[in-house]
């Protein structure tokens, strides 16, 4: 049906244009729109698209009202929408729109089409001309003056801050938009944060919107800034902060942050826009105080982690090669260089001992056992060097370890339960033989032996010179015959993994510093430790230069990926596991999810469309949550949930409350004798404990002399007095905590928590 009364707007529109030399309806004019509705009338009466137009003359007077108007993010949503179609067409993959597409937001405009005059609509002279046609002067007035919080400015962070400039949000002097990420701008962000350019890259992501934003639009008043939004940062992000907002938008990357900042809405009542987006699926929702519920009440399951004997020994998945290979990388190129470093510039040894090794005392062994191989065994002096290095690294990885897991667990071992101990899940791998003519061999020790070099500031031979090293070393090198090892336990279930972690932690052995020293006791690896470190060089001979240089992975820089890809696909190897190659490997082990700009575009336009609905204070049945598929495609939307209501009977009566509810005290220099007699007073109930934290202020069983001397005291006086803490100066409230009981039956009664004012 909607379909049907598009078709007539848009040809009775074409019919006034025709009449009206190509104008369309003058912005607010109702007699204009009452001619398009006329003309509308005349053609369904010769086409007989519906039987009865008078349920639609409302709807058609909106569209005709606003036919002159162009909303940015309307253009966003279905430009979206649109682009996707293209790709479709142009490549094939996932489902074209196979009908009529019909969209429209009347929700966001009056219900009354007379209700803005033409004088509301009027043009202005301005940039805003078109979104004032339809929403008038006023709503645009109330944009220019929103004061907002955009938390993260990577794909959707970029697409919003456009799309608020674009609309004029914060362009007066008493808004100003406030943008954080602490994040810089990577190589892989600019195929989908299309406000950075190559020129970008290394610079702050939200610095580099804001600028963009700006030039889009010398009126946008926007600050950004680099700090995360955390418990560790309230000090910052604090209560006057947060109460000179008129909402948060979240264009985050995790449930963790987002839930953070939900709390933080609920605190202060504001409302909060979020979305996301995962490849072709996008989503929006839109919390408003007391009228919705709040993100956090409703949440997924949380992502299921990899367990660790998979990971280490029974990989089935690339991902978990690739997430082998990564933590493999950041064990020898970062952290064992971390340690080195740590070593090399102390001031003296006993220092090193008291300041370093005292924090990791259940990995001190394999500690000084990683730092020996990288400072004296296995320390480069030339390339050649590097290439032994890498040559014997790969049969230990990928022949020796297997072997040793075969060792254990025999390809014929059957189960206590009498089934196949190798089957389902569990692939059998089996050990590869060094070829220095197999590429992905060759791949694995240069990409290796280079960034080793690197990390040891050793020259790389260049050209035919670096392929005749690496091939005539390899021949040469001589790799020590595998000898398995009698007593090694190998954790099948992820039970027993985390209970040999537990015993290791015990034992203070470590997860690399061999089965040997399982076996040994306390005594025996103190004494481990201080041969490894006796054999260690000594300071002097640093003479305090950085000997090894840490390497931090970088998904983006190509000679980290080789490594982990080599690495990954090595042991996809030995398991039997489809290899990838280095861009698909690079999404993975970088753990970047799939994101595309229509679907960014979509999520955006369809989120700042709910800002309209929010600055006009609209009720809960004109807010939409959306839930959509580019690909299948599929596009819903839906009223959100409302807060969930707690029930609590008093003295006979009931009280209900919601998560955005709370007992606000506003008087700083309230007595504990007095909050006592408020709550008796307001809400009939015995307020028998109250707290802060894990600190008891008061309790109905204590002390009666510290009880009476708490109780001519003021609130906050006691809150310093019990915590020991004093009180923040730009903290303006403080959380507390109460038991309260009915005065009639003596029952525990629920209530929400209070908040106290600590300053004016």
């Amino acid at each position: 049906m909607t379909i049907l009364y598009s078709t007539l707007l848009c040809r009775a529109l074409q019919q006034y244009q025709t009449l009206h030399d190509g104008s369309l309806p003058q912005p607010g004019n109702l007699e204009h729109a009452n001619e398009v509705v006329q003309l509308a009338t005349k053609i369904n009466e010769e086409h007989q698209f519906v039987s009865d137009l008078a349920p639609f003359t409302v709807l058609l007077q909106q569209l005709a009202v606003g036919s002159s108007g162009l909303i940015s993010p309307v253009c966003a949503l279905t430009g979206g929408i649109l682009a996707q179609e293209v790709l479709k067409a142009c490549s094939g993959k996932f489902m074209p729109i196979m009908q009529w597409f019909y969209f429209d937001a009347t929700e966001t405009l009056a219900s009354d089409p007379a209700s803005l005059s033409i004088a509301d609509v009027a043009p202005r002279g301005c940039r805003y001309d078109s979104q004032i046609a339809v929403y008038g002067r006023e709503v645009q007035e109330k944009l220019s003056k929103l004061n907002t919080f955009l938390v993260g400015a990577g794909a959707i962070g970029c697409e919003m801050i456009k799309n608020w400039a674009m609309m004029g949000i914060s362009t007066s002097s008493a808004g100003m938009t406030h943008v954080t990420d602490m994040d810089m701008i990577e190589k892989s962000n600019l195929s989908r944060q299309f406000l950075f350019r190559f020129k970008d890259i290394n610079c702050l992501k939200s610095t580099t919107a804001v600028n963009a934003a700006k030039a889009m639009n010398p009126a946008f008043s926007a600050i950004s800034y680099e700090s995360k939004v955390a418990p560790e940062t309230e000090n910052f992000f604090n209560d006057p902060f947060f109460e000179s907002l008129d909402f948060v938008c979240t264009a985050l990357d995790n449930v963790e942050a987002r839930l953070y900042i939900d709390q933080r809405c609920l605190f202060y009542n504001k409302p909060m826009l979020e979305s996301g987006t995962l490849g072709t699926k996008g989503h929006t929702q839109v919390v408003v105080p007391h009228l919705t519920e709040n993100y956090g009440a409703t949440r997924d399951p949380p992502e299921k982690s990899i367990p660790v004997c998979t990971l280490k020994h029974f990989p089935n998945l690339i991902e978990h090669t690739l997430q082998w290979g990564r933590e493999w990388f950041e064990e020898v190129f970062k952290q064992t260089a971390d340690d080195c470093s740590f070593y090399v510039t102390s001031p003296s040894v006993e220092e090193f001992q008291t300041t370093y090794l005292a924090n990791q005392q259940n990995m001190k062994l394999s500690t000084l056992q990683r730092m020996h191989d990288a400072l004296v065994a296995s320390r480069p002096r030339s390339y050649a060097d590097c290439v032994v290095w890498a040559r014997v690294k790969f049969e230990e990885l990928f022949s020796n370890n297997v072997q040793q897991l075969l060792h254990n667990f025999p390809l014929d071992r059957i189960t206590s339960t009498g089934t196949p101990f190798w089957g389902g899940a569990k692939k059998p791998p089996a050990p590869l033989t060094f070829d220095v003519e197999d590429s992905l061999h060759y791949s694995f020790v240069l990409s290796l032996s280079s960034l080793r070099a690197s990390s040891y500031n050793v020259e790389v031979p260049s050209g035919a010179a670096l392929d005749v090293v690496i091939r005539e070393t390899v021949r040469i090198t001589a790799v020590p015959a595998f000898r398995p090892k009698e007593g090694v336990k190998i954790p099948t279930t992820e039970e027993e993994a985390k209970s040999e972690g537990k015993e290791e932690g015990k034992e203070g052995s470590g997860s690399g510093s061999g089965e040997a020293s399982r076996l040994m006791g306390m005594e025996d690896i103190e004494e481990s430790c201080s041969a490894v470190l006796a054999s260690l060089p000594t300071l002097d001979s640093f003479a305090g230069a950085n000997v090894v240089s840490p390497i931090d992975f970088d998904k983006d820089v190509d000679a980290h990926m080789l490594v982990v890809s080599c690495v990954s696909n090595l042991r996809a190897r030995n398991y039997s596991i489809p290899e990838a190659d280095l861009h698909t490997s690079r999404g993975i082990a970088g753990k970047i999810p799939p994101a595309i700009a229509t679907t960014t575009a979509l999520v955006t336009g369809a989120i700042c469309m709910e800002i309209f609905k929010v600055i006009q204070n609209f009720p809960v049945d004109k807010l939409f949550n959306s839930f959509n598929n580019l690909a299948l495609p599929m596009f819903t939307t839906m009223e959100p949930e409302p807060p969930k209501v707690t029930e609590t009977i008093v003295c006979g009566k009931p009280l209900k409350w919601t998560a955005w509810d709370r007992v606000d005290i506003q008087n700083p220099d309230m007595t504990l004798k007095e909050l006592i007699d408020y709550m008796d007073s307001e809400y009939q109930v015995e307020l028998t404990m109250l707290s802060s934290g894990v600190s008891i202020l008061y309790s109905d069983f204590m002390n009666r002399k510290k009880m009476n001397e708490r109780m001519s005291m003021k609130v906050k006086d006691v809150v310093v007095s019990v915590t020991k803490k004093e009180l923040v100066v730009n903290q303006k409230y403080i959380i507390l905590e109460m038991i309260t009981n009915d005065k009639d039956t003596d029952e525990e009664v629920e209530l929400p928590y209070l908040r106290f004012k600590l300053f004016e």
